[in-house]
């Protein structure tokens, strides 16, 4: 049976699967490197199997607390990276990805306390596991675009807004996604679709973000403004790290029907 004490070798060898992925991908000069698609590709296979099989010793989805949601995290920001490497062939993108996701992991191994929590009534619910996996997928993609638009301000170009338009498509829809799901659930569990509860507030206000980046790509699709363009992108990411843990720093966090620990 696979517990939270298993997630260290776990967590390390796909982490030297994602390194050997991303040294690959820098070495190839011209095209996709097979062996950092295929390294990448195994060391997910290897963390998803340490997500399966917690899941089953837990009895529940992982998804209940900060903790677990940055070990999803963590897997889905190296796949949503691997996804970007082989369409786009961004050679740097797996590293970048792979630093995140590895930052991510290790708070997890030094804040394993975070995890031993049991499945609350409110959480008992169909919608738990949908709405929090968009979730958590969207913001991978997001979190791809952030690079995207760090690498585009420090290159000065325009050339990364193509793709981060189609990270942020993507990623719009699965958010979009999510907070309809959760609005559902919502009205399941305290008999209101939406309460502005401390984070619905900052999930709307990162919608918004993403919203009025699509809104002035679709009316500025030329090389003009193309900065503003990336800090929306970085404003958009800044906005969801409040609205996933930035809201517990917060004095009304104690307010938040979003608040299970």
């Amino acid at each position: 049976m696979i517990t939270w004490n298993e997630f260290l070798p776990f967590a390390s060898a796909a982490i030297v699967l994602w390194l050997t992925g991303a040294v690959a991908a820098l070495r190839k000069t011209k095209g996709r490197s097979s062996i950092g698609v295929w390294a990448t590709a195994a060391g997910l296979v290897v963390y998803a199997v340490f997500v399966a099989g917690l899941w089953q010793s837990l009895g529940r989805p992982p998804l209940r607390t900060l903790g677990e949601t940055r070990l999803w995290y963590s897997l889905f920001m190296v796949a949503s990276g691997l996804a970007v490497y082989a369409v786009w062939n961004y050679r740097w993108i797996p590293l970048f990805s792979l630093v995140v996701a590895t930052v991510f992991a290790i708070v997890n191994i030094v804040r394993p306390e975070l995890h031993d929590q049991s499945l609350m009534p409110a959480l008992q619910s169909l919608w738990f596991v949908p709405h929090v996996t968009v979730y958590m997928f969207s913001y991978s993609l997001f979190g791809c675009a952030f690079l995207l638009a760090l690498a585009g301000l420090h290159h000065h170009t325009d050339s990364y807004l193509h793709s981060a338009d189609r990270l942020v498509a993507i990623g719009m829809t699965f958010l979009t996604l999510g907070m309809l799901s959760g609005c559902i659930w919502a009205k399941q569990a305290w008999g209101s679709y939406w309460s502005w509860d401390p984070k619905e507030t900052w999930a709307a206000a990162t919608w918004c973000a993403y919203l009025v980046y699509v809104h002035r790509r679709l009316i500025r699709r030329d090389s003009q403004g193309y900065k503003g363009s990336y800090v929306w992108l970085i404003v958009g990411f800044a906005l969801l790290q409040m609205c996933w843990y930035g809201v517990d720093l917060l004095p009304t966090a104690s307010e938040s029907m979003h608040s299970y620990n």
